[in-house]
């Protein structure tokens, strides 16, 4: 499902309420909507409900589920590019869109997200940079983009001068001294030419001749060693070869008689 299908309503509001009265809409939805939650929660005060923040799964009940303010959508299956209007959640301190096929870029909203404490975009297909203005998360403690598509350079400044390669894992993009990857500017590189089937027909004659030349050579050589550590094998070739001699002579004088008489 796409996720901006699952903030449509949240995306109009923001997106239409650009005038003086924004402030007071903004605040009276949050107060109708506080209001909404006590109400709502009051006949489960013994309800637990599990939420993952901080790299921990902690509980929660009673009056304290008033008071949280996170978003966890990991594991929906979401796709899509991830909305920018979340970052106009100001007081939020938790969000979790990990295990996910979202794509795009981290939006640059997220830098008005300040009061932020967890934030876990890991697992997702997200590309391009690590806005810098991310930077100005002062709350920021716990960051993933682990096992994503980013590139270029990241952020050392502020709470990410405290981040190290565990949380930018499995994005080959990257680059900084946090992952001990450098970011030198550098030629493209040309892959590597694929050898035509010729070349390779040409390439696989070549190792064939050598291959029996090397075993022709060592043939020979085993011979030779066998006959000069066997006397009796030595004797026997030398027999062997005097006698094709005379043989291949007498068969050469005969041919030559033959040949006169029919002269």
């Amino acid at each position: 499902m796409d996720i901006k299908s699952r903030f449509s309503g949240v995306s109009s509001w923001f997106t239409s309420n650009n005038g003086d009265d924004s402030f007071s809409t903004y605040y009276n939805f949050t107060l109708s909507f506080q209001l909404f939650i006590e109400v709502m929660l009051e006949p489960f005060q013994e309800l637990q409900v599990g939420f993952v923040t901080k790299n921990r799964n902690e509980y929660y009940k009673g009056g304290i589920l008033g008071y949280m303010t996170g978003l966890d959508l990991s594991s929906n299956e979401l796709t899509g590019d991830i909305p920018s209007e979340i970052g106009y959640l100001r007081n939020i301190r938790a969000i979790n869109l990990s295990h996910n096929s979202l794509s795009g870029s981290i939006p640059e909203s997220f830098s008005n997200l300040s009061n932020i404490e967890s934030l876990d975009l890991s697992h997702n297909k997200l590309s391009g940079r690590i806005p810098p203005q991310l930077t100005q998360l002062n709350s920021l403690a716990i960051l993933n983009v682990s096992i994503n598509n980013l590139s270029g350079p990241v952020p050392d400044k502020g709470q990410f001068g405290t981040f190290d390669e565990r949380n930018y894992g499995g994005n080959p993009g990257l680059c900084g001294s946090q992952i001990k990857r450098s970011c030198g500017s550098s030629e493209p590189t040309t892959p590597p030419a694929t050898p035509s089937h010729e070349d390779e027909s040409a390439i696989d004659m070549v190792s064939f001749y050598w291959s029996l030349f090397a075993a022709y050579v060592t043939t020979i050589m085993g011979f030779v060693l066998i006959l000069w550590l066997n006397s009796d094998w030595r004797k026997r070739w030398f027999c062997f070869i005097d006698a094709c001699i005379i043989s291949s002579y007498c068969w050469i004088l005969r041919n030559a008689f033959h040949m006169y008489d029919d002269i």
